[in-house]
């Protein structure tokens, strides 16, 4: 049973609007040619409303579009797809993610197996969007390697063989020496291999999804919706340039759900912060291994994820950062790379004068107790949000099942979904951003080399 109805918030709600980004992805930047801009002009009536064109969003659209042909959908994004948060990402597409935050995550082996399930279903409904859909995005299901620098960090990587171990699950040692050979770096001392994650370039998947949705959903970019007014028979939005009328409504808009007036002062935002490289020339290619791409997730969570990416270059990400109302800024993006410039020449000092091209950050929501939003909301208004990372595979599940929900269906993804705890309550702001503050710092200075 999916989390139960509320009673619409009454009258009409003033929205704010998403805090513009102060840099572009570089993943955005680098999947090639824009989406035409087509932002919502006039009044418009429709079946269903989709808001939010992320991992959920667009995964929702697609499915009610599926299963409803004879419905109007309308999917609508405050920005670009593909620069948004979802195309922020690492680009894991993660059957089973490694949580060593979570203190029963070796004993509790049934929500591992249920987080699986969930997650292999969305990692299905994004197959079959490359393979019956043609959607290009540098497809590479090659898994990943959880990558540890330390002791501590192998100490952390013995615990999650084991939880591995319970649930039957296939992995491989990967030694120094091979490390070395495959990444060019003497940083490494030892990885777990664990197949079934898909490495994807995120924002060129949105993108081409987009293009690839059924024809009875319309898609318009750089459309904020202001204000919301959730009724009987329909729901009314504003927009800058219009309004929009809809029978029913999917919110897929991550924490910014919370503004539309369900679960207020849930929402714990905080930013994670990239940079990338330019392509590596053919020299140096071979000082960064002799595997053209690569995943690589540090064994401790605040250390720092790596991708080589099918267009050679190298990507870095770490630093976590509480985001004020979900807003972070230029200062704060420079920082970061700064941080990552030193985990860059740890890993490759001979590589590292070639610098970054771009960097930037991208939002990711957390919910106090880990409570994740899934379900009808109130009558006719539907809602997924909160992943609590592993955004891609969780993201498009979520979004496949928050539509089939909407159309009456159900499924055992709906069923594993719907047992989810809801948010609970942050604790007032200045003891969330301070506690997130000290805790996230302490984490990093912890992590020590594995950053």
């Amino acid at each position: 049973m999916a989390q139960s109805p509320h009673d619409a918030p009454r009258g009409r709600i003033m929205i704010d609007p998403p805090v513009q980004e102060p840099t572009d992805s570089g993943w955005y930047v680098t999947s090639g040619p824009d989406l035409p801009l087509v932002p919502h002009r006039g009044e418009t009536r429709c079946d269903c409303l989709v808001i939010g064109a992320g991992w959920m969003g667009l995964h929702a659209a697609r499915r009610y579009g599926e299963l409803a042909p004879d419905h109007s959908v309308l999917l609508v994004d405050a920005g670009r797809i593909g620069n948004n948060a979802s195309g922020r990402c690492m680009g894991f597409a993660i059957d089973l993610a490694h949580n060593p935050r979570k203190h029963d995550f070796v004993e509790d082996i049934q929500g591992n197996k249920e987080e699986l399930f969930t997650n292999l279903d969305g990692n299905a409904y994004l197959r079959s969007a490359v393979e019956d859909l043609g959607v290009d995005c540098d497809w590479d299901p090659q898994g990943k390697y959880h990558s540890a620098a330390t002791d501590h960090g192998v100490a952390d990587l013995l615990r999650f063989s084991k939880a591995l171990d319970a649930m039957g699950q296939r992995y491989r040692w990967v030694e120094r020496d091979e490390m070395l050979a495959m990444t060019g770096s003497r940083h490494y001392i030892r990885a777990l291999h664990h197949p079934g994650t898909i490495l994807i370039q995120p924002a060129k998947y949105l993108k081409n999804l987009a293009r690839a949705l059924p024809e009875n959903v319309t898609v318009h970019e750089n459309t904020v919706i202001s204000t919301a007014r959730f009724g009987a028979s329909e729901h009314v939005f504003e927009t800058p340039s219009g309004v929009i009328r809809a029978k029913q409504v999917i919110i897929c808009a991550a924490g910014y759900l919370t503004r539309f007036g369900f679960y207020s002062q849930t929402a714990i935002p905080l930013y994670t912060f990239a940079s990338m490289t330019r392509p590596l020339t053919e020299g140096e290619r071979a000082q960064a291994g002799d595997q053209a791409a690569y995943g690589l997730i540090p064994a401790n969570s605040f250390g720092t994820t790596v991708r080589r990416t099918a267009d050679s270059r190298l990507l870095l990400r770490n630093v976590y950062a509480y985001a004020p109302n979900f807003r972070t800024t230029r200062l704060d993006v420079e920082r970061a790379r700064e941080q990552q410039m030193v985990a860059f020449r740890r890993r490759w000092p001979d590589l590292a004068a070639i610098g970054f091209e771009i960097s930037w950050g991208g939002l990711l929501t957390l919910a106090q107790n880990g409570g994740m939003v899934f379900g009808e909301l109130a009558r006719n208004v539907y809602g997924a949000a909160f992943c609590n990372g592993t955004g891609v595979s969780r993201g498009a599940a979520f979004g496949k099942a928050v539509a089939e929900l909407a159309l009456g269906r159900s499924s055992p993804v709906i069923d594993i979904l719907g047992r989810r705890a809801p948010p609970s309550r942050a604790y007032p702001e200045p003891i969330t951003s301070t506690g997130v503050r000290l805790v996230t710092g302490w984490r990093f200075r912890r992590a020590g080399q594995e950053v």
